[in-house]
Parts: structure tokens; C-alpha cells; sequence
């Protein structure tokens, strides 16, 4: 994303709106912003982030809640 498009988001838009950090304003930018924040040495937490999406998009973002099983073995993984 070009600085000046983000720039131009509103801070509702952003998992952090002080800070304007993980934007989520479409859902691609939700589900990048989820895995950004689940890698280890990131400023920000995996929950704080999940909660906006989930608030933001609802059940459209797949990646927020339990593991879903696989192709092979249904059901939820165990962690």
C-alpha cells in the first residue's frame, strides 16, 4: 500500500487506530493483518488484532477462531 492511500484511510480502518498499525479495511488487508500479527517479533498482539477483524468482518474472514480440520482429517486440530 502507497503511503498516501494509507494516509487517506480513516483510523476506524486499522487494527490499532492511534497508531494506524494492520489496516483492515477490505478483507485481504484483514486476513494479512492477522498473519502479520501472528509472527513472533511483531509489535501489536494476535488477540487485539482478531477482535477488530472479527468486529470489522464478522465470519467473511476464515482465519479468526478455532483451527479448522483439513481436507484428510475434519474436525478441529488439536493445538
Amino acid at each position: 500500500m502507497k503511503a498516501a492511500t494509507r494516509r487517506a484511510l480513516p483510523s476506524s480502518a486499522f487494527a490499532y487506530p492511534r497508531t494506524r498499525r494492520y489496516p483492515i479495511n477490505t478483507v485481504s488487508r484483514a486476513r494479512n493483518a492477522l498473519a502479520r500479527a501472528a509472527q513472533s517479533g511483531t509489535s501489536g498482539s494476535y488477540a487485539h488484532v482478531a477482535r477488530a477483524v472479527r468486529a470489522r468482518w464478522g465470519d467473511r474472514v476464515a482465519s479468526v477462531g478455532p483451527t479448522k480440520g483439513t481436507v484428510t482429517r475434519p474436525g478441529l486440530r488439536r493445538r
